[in-house]
């Protein structure tokens, strides 16, 4: 559209917040943001760059929310974050190297995949003794920094090709960690999806594939998305944030497994 419409705005800034408050909280914001862009009238590959350039400062409010909690997480910052944005370089240029079905077909088992091992995050951390992080049992060892810097990079590499439900994918690594409080991963997650998307976000730019007035726009609901979102998270607790993310997680793989196998049917 060469004009926007009060119903077309609020439609885009509504989306973002929406998309903005669940990242910030679980992950999966982007399939409300990429539908909505779709349904508008951009193209698919457009659409996509678009709407994570978009909800890539999102991830700022979230994290501003939460930056009591990033204090707890400090020394994973550093050696977290640059494995991040090697890991999201690495899933973008497979992003070009790939066919696209190929592995649209596995997204739906991945985001099922992360969020089970999220719901028993718990018990398979004290069964593998990786240790509760802070405790100076866990994160000292070199053991824990190398599953630590693979889970991570692993999970980043997911992000760079595909980053609908990789907030959950990381939620899960952490859990696994040791790190057990949902506001400290949260934080954590925000923070490192800001380093992964870093990659693609510049390709997406260079390549002239933004719509800067849509991602502007968009842009300012989801900072104040994410900021709600990580303020809301607070006030209501871990176990219904943990809820959420767990029904967040199953909802993000239904929708693409029928996208994918049953949609055009």
């Amino acid at each position: 559209m060469d004009s926007f419409s009060v119903a077309y705005v609020l439609l885009l800034f509504a989306a973002a917040f929406f998309a903005g408050a669940i990242n910030s909280v679980a992950g999966g914001g982007t399939l409300i943001t990429f539908p909505a862009l779709i349904w508008l009238g951009l193209d698919p590959k457009v659409a996509n760059a678009t709407s994570t350039v978009a909800l890539w400062p999102g991830l700022v409010g979230g994290l501003w929310g939460f930056r009591r909690e990033l204090e707890k997480t400090r020394s994973l910052l550093w050696r977290l974050g640059l494995t991040s944005v090697a890991g999201g370089a690495v899933g973008g240029l497979l992003l070009i190297l790939t066919p696209p079905q190929t592995f649209a077909r596995l997204v739906p088992f991945l985001i099922f995949f992360a969020t089970v091992l999220f719901m028993l995050q718990e018990p398979i951390s004290r069964r593998l003794r990786f240790g509760e992080f802070g405790s100076g049992a866990g994160d000292s060892r070199r053991g824990w920094w190398t599953g630590a810097i693979l889970f991570q990079f692993a999970s980043s590499i997911y992000g760079g090709y595909f980053g609908a439900g990789n907030g959950i994918l990381m939620l899960a690594a952490m859990g696994l960690l040791g790190i057990s409080d949902i506001h400290s991963a949260n934080s954590l997650k925000n923070f490192l999806g800001l380093a992964l998307n870093l990659a693609a976000i510049v390709a997406f730019i260079i390549s002239g594939l933004v719509v800067w007035p849509h991602a502007m726009l968009m842009a300012v609901g989801a900072v104040a998305g994410g900021y709600f979102g990580a303020r809301t998270a607070r006030r209501l607790g871990r176990r219904f944030v943990r809820r959420v993310v767990i029904a967040t997680g199953f909802v993000i793989g239904l929708l693409m497994l029928y996208r994918t196998f049953f949609a055009g049917q």
